[in-house]
């Protein structure tokens, strides 16, 4: 058996946004967030559509959303790349969906919780062994909640995972193994598939069940985020390089940016502008300046 990959686009959305993967997606929820209690009865899954086919394939990312039967909005994303201010769109992300809850003449006591459920394919936080972290607000020196915590950032960070099958032992060690692994295995793991939800979204991601046209759209989105992959760590090694090389000391703000534009012209022929300007912290309007120059 050959199973597509859950870190891509496509995929992630085929196994835990379609119309038919709500049973599965509760799952995976009440795994991650809930610590495998059933605590979501029911949801909705908002706007359950598999993600259109892209000219150049510039996603590099997927939003899933869903309505818990409660009211808080869940957003689940997966993250591949780790690019420039990513922990501040994961935020902003967040907010701005707690925001955009109110339509006009509507109090405050109409929002709903949200969380915000982030998966990355690197480590978001270095100096903590821990692959899952959560994030709510708590005052500073008596770490009491506030009373009104309805944002709350959830982090997987599929690096960190180091399991085995013979190890897993909850339901969220499951869930993320079959994250990180699918892609890699066989045949289903027999631990894994006597839970049904994990055993159907294995059959969701085997690749058997996809036409040929599927198949080689999935390839190229999995080829195409490796070479982002690649491109960005060896522009920033290059630019690392250079910036030693060149001793760029005098007027640090702006060795930064040059280290930033060199490093923007190395990606021009191999990223699209916004990607760029994640990576570098340049503008868009830069990036299409050097474009324009290129």
């Amino acid at each position: 058996m050959i199973f597509i990959n859950p870190k891509t686009d496509y995929a992630f959305k085929k196994i835990f946004g379609s119309s038919e993967s709500k049973d599965i997606l509760i799952s995976f929820l009440n795994a991650l967030i809930y610590e495998g209690n059933p605590t979501i009865e029911d949801l909705e899954i908002i706007n359950p559509n598999l993600p259109p086919k892209l000219e150049g394939l510039k996603d590099t990312y997927l939003d899933v959303k869903a309505k818990l039967n409660d009211g808080t909005l869940v957003i689940i994303e997966m993250q591949v790349l780790n690019v420039q201010s990513f922990g501040k769109r994961v935020l902003y992300n967040a907010a701005k969906t707690y925001a955009f809850q109110l339509e006009a003449a509507q109090g405050y006591r109409m929002l709903k919780p949200v969380i915000a459920l982030t998966i990355t394919d690197f480590e978001m936080f270095p100096n903590s062994p821990e692959f899952t972290s959560r994030f709510v607000f708590k005052e500073v020196k008596t770490n009491l909640t506030y009373p009104e915590n309805e944002l709350d950032l959830v982090f997987v960070e599929l690096p960190k995972f180091s399991k085995g099958q013979e190890e897993l032992e909850t339901l969220a060690d499951k869930w993320i193994y079959f994250m990180k692994n699918a892609r890699s295995l066989t045949s289903v793991p027999e631990t894994m598939d006597s839970i049904p939800e994990i055993h159907e979204a294995f059959n969701i991601a085997n690749q058997a069940s996809l036409s040929r046209e599927e198949v080689e759209d999935l390839d190229r989105r999995e080829q195409f985020i490796y070479d982002q992959q690649g491109a960005i760590i060896k522009a920033v090694q290059d630019g690392i390089e250079q910036g030693i090389e060149q001793g760029i000391e005098q007027g640090r703000e702006q060795g930064m940016r040059e280290k930033a534009i060199a490093i923007a012209r190395q990606l021009i022929s191999q990223l699209d502008n916004a990607t760029i300007g994640q990576v570098t912290g340049l503008s868009v309007e830069d990036v299409q300046n050097l474009r324009g120059d290129s």
